[in-house]
């Protein structure tokens, strides 16, 4: 590689995206993939004029299968006197497709506020989907990176598992890693091929199929114990995800939320009052709250952390899970641990 090509910038996979979008709607005739690989950026800084360019090849037709997934209409044009040969095929995105349905429209500060959105996730927990998302906004006419408010707001995770997850989950390879469950004492590797990643209640958690129960399975981030590993070779790869993953997952995580009641007397006027009376869902009185959560193990740790400002009434295991959190702590310290 030359000298002057090796220090051409780095294109932004949404920035290609974008500019090969731009191209395709451009063109009434379309495109044959040799003109797009010379004249798109992202593509032409790394344009090899002798032919040798096996690998932009291989780029394209991912890309192509992104703006796909994006729902942009890419059509393919066979040149007359040419039949079958994928070299002559001519790329286009018919604009009266593509454009918005006259019946849809939106706001300039409805379409900041879309932009502002989708610059939520950022560096590296900007997933493809929000990728895409921003390609779409800026092919409309939208510039997602204009303020909005004077600053735009990033959301970050702290599992050190999300971003290899998502990068797995993107890739669709299956991953392995060690999984504590509560109540046991060692963690236990897990091979998973997965299929989503959700929050609920401020918390992570990965769905997928859990290829030593074969069944499917939900698996909360911080429970993850180890580094993810992806599956080498050709028993790394499985098949989409069934349709609408996320949303199930969700409404099963929120099923069980629901089903769970937890009965608290609280010490009137204690920070466990304040903190868990203004919860979400929280049944607050002077000093009794009623009190939905998902995960048991979790709510008995954040109970046991209030020591007696707060009493489970009830149920029967969820108070037995806090005395046992503060029998540890009691006897850490008569041992004089911390």
């Amino acid at each position: 590689m030359s000298e002057s090509r090796s220090a051409e910038p780095r294109i932004a996979v949404e920035d290609r995206l974008f500019s090969l979008v731009l191209a395709l709607l451009a063109t009434e005739s379309g495109l044959v993939k040799s003109e797009i690989l010379r004249t798109v950026r992202g593509y032409a800084e790394r344009y090899d004029e002798r032919g040798r360019n096996e690998s932009l090849e291989r780029q394209f037709e991912r890309d192509k299968d992104d703006l796909r997934e994006l729902g942009i209409p890419l059509e393919t044009v066979e040149a007359p006197d040419r039949p079958g040969d994928n070299q002559a095929l001519r790329y286009r995105i018919p604009k009266r497709l593509y454009d918005l349905p006259e019946s849809l429209t939106f706001t300039p500060e409805e379409f900041a506020l879309l932009g502002l959105a989708a610059e939520v996730w950022r560096e590296a927990s900007l997933s493809a989907d929000s990728q895409r998302a921003l390609t779409k906004l800026r092919s409309l006419g939208v510039e997602p990176r204009e303020p909005v408010i004077g600053y735009a707001p990033r959301l970050r995770v702290r599992e050190a598992s999300f971003e290899p997850l998502r990068q797995a989950l993107d890739r669709r390879q299956a991953v392995r890693f060690d999984y504590l469950k509560p109540g046991e004492a060692q963690p236990r590797r897990r091979t998973v091929e997965p299929h989503a990643l959700v929050l609920h209640e401020g918390r992570w958690h990965l769905h997928g199929l859990d290829r030593e129960a074969k069944a499917p399975r939900t698996f909360l981030l911080s429970r993850i114990v180890d580094a993810v590993h992806p599956v080498p070779g050709q028993a790394a790869g499985f098949d989409a995800p069934p349709a609408g993953v996320e949303r199930r997952v969700i409404d099963e995580l929120e099923e069980i939320r629901l089903g769970n009641v937890a009965e608290l007397e609280v010490e009137a006027g204690s920070d466990a009052a304040v903190r868990l009376g203004k919860r979400a869902g929280a049944d607050a009185g002077a000093d009794a709250i009623s009190l939905h959560y998902t995960d048991e193990a979790i709510l008995a740790d954040e109970l046991a952390g209030f020591g007696p400002e707060v009493r489970v009434v009830s149920p029967a295991s969820l108070r037995d899970a806090v005395v046992e959190r503060l029998r540890a702590v009691a006897t850490a310290a008569d041992g004089g641990g911390v």
